[in-house]
């Protein structure tokens, strides 16, 4: 049974018609199935998902991120792996089924996966608690990252979680120190990392796996610091502002890659992922391997100063590079001309300001 968004009312009751239309069975027993119409209103289907989904708000967006049928990371992991092994345990406290990890095949090279699972039905999203992970989760990704990286094995992550999960007992367990590290041994790995957000990028929970080489989203994903009906009964103490929330956080796909926090989109088959599970998986497995090959002729150093400098780039102009002084260690700010002659503006501004004033003392002088 297929599960529709509020704005694809239109669309349901068109997929409805096709549906009846594809039965022999009408009114008065066995009858002739008209496939010019199923055409015809094929063709009006595809034309309004063309004109809905073309024109999304944020909003939307994050309903189609969350959208019921949606691929998750199981899915994504038969589809594009070969040889999967299952690892579990963080062997401290115990499994967090929220989390799927293992090794396995990708053009016959070995990678870890990592892929926050939320679940198919209500039985296995209470058993994988929404995609919520837990400390336990986050211990068995730092786990598995330190053995890849010893073996200099690349990191694959599927981000797609609300969250980390905010109870009790998590926090009793460190929820924010396992986040913490989690995020220090991504940024730390001398092997490539690439996350590709494949529904909700919420909040520490995604960035704690995203911290990457490559961050890569899929064009109906979000990626935020909060929800939107958390940021607006946060900001306006009313979740009913969720789409003011939405457009204003720029959680889209198009909003991130322009702020450049994110690398690369993947387009979606019209109507969303959920629409066409298996091309998008194709799509999502040549990102990958395109990604992987620009990786492998870098040095550790290399893609460990790539990782370093594309997270403290964010927000500035040109962001760091490496220091060409001989005792130069670590990255050092670049600035373009503009960027330097105010800045330089800035710091001798009263010294200008002086010298300006003394001209004008000056001309006044000669002129009487």
């Amino acid at each position: 049974m297929k599960n529709y968004l509020d704005f694809e009312k239109e669309i349901k009751a068109l997929e409805q018609e096709v549906d009846s239309l594809k039965s022999p069975f009408g009114s008065e027993g066995i009858s002739e199935v008209d496939t010019n119409k199923i055409k015809d209103t094929q063709r009006e289907i595809n034309q309004k998902l063309d004109e809905i989904y073309s024109n999304l708000n944020s909003w939307q967006k994050t309903q189609v991120a969350r959208h019921e049928d949606r691929p998750k990371a199981n899915f994504y992991i038969k589809k594009i792996f070969s040889q999967f092994t299952l690892l579990s345990g963080d062997r401290y406290f115990g499994d967090d089924k929220s989390v799927i990890a293992g090794f396995g095949l990708i053009d016959n090279k070995s990678v870890l996966i990592i892929g926050q699972e939320k679940g198919e039905d209500l039985n296995s999203r209470i058993e994988r608690n929404f995609g919520m992970m837990r400390p336990e989760g986050y211990r068995k990704c730092i786990r598995l990252m330190k053995l890849a990286d010893r073996f200099q094995i690349p990191v694959i992550s599927f981000i797609d979680t609300p969250g980390a999960y905010p109870g009790i007992g998590a926090e009793q367990r460190g929820q924010a120190s396992a986040i913490a590290n989690s995020i220090e041994c991504c940024m730390s790995l001398t092997v490539p990392n690439i996350s590709i957000i494949i529904g909700e990028g919420g909040s520490g929970g995604a960035i704690a796996l995203a911290s990457s080489n490559k961050v890569i989203m899929l064009e109906n994903s979000i990626y935020s610091v909060i929800s939107p009906e958390g940021c607006a009964s946060i900001l306006w103490r009313d979740p009913s502002k969720s789409l003011q929330a939405a457009e204003a956080m720029k959680l889209t796909a198009k909003d991130l890659l322009k702020l450049k926090i994110i690398d690369e989109i993947i387009p979606e088959p019209l109507g969303g992922a959920h629409r066409d599970p298996e091309n998008i998986a194709s799509d999502i497995k040549h990102s990958i391997i395109k990604n992987l090959k620009n990786f492998e002729n870098f040095s550790k150093d290399e893609i460990y100063d790539h990782r370093k400098a594309k997270f403290l780039q964010i927000g500035r102009n040109q962001g760091f590079s490496k220091s060409s002084s001989l005792n130069g260690d670590g990255l050092s700010y670049k600035e373009n001309g503009l960027r330097k002659f105010e800045t330089h503006l800035k710091k001798n501004k009263f010294i200008y300001l002086g010298l300006g004033l003394v001209a004008i003392a000056g001309l006044i002088a000669v002129l009487s």
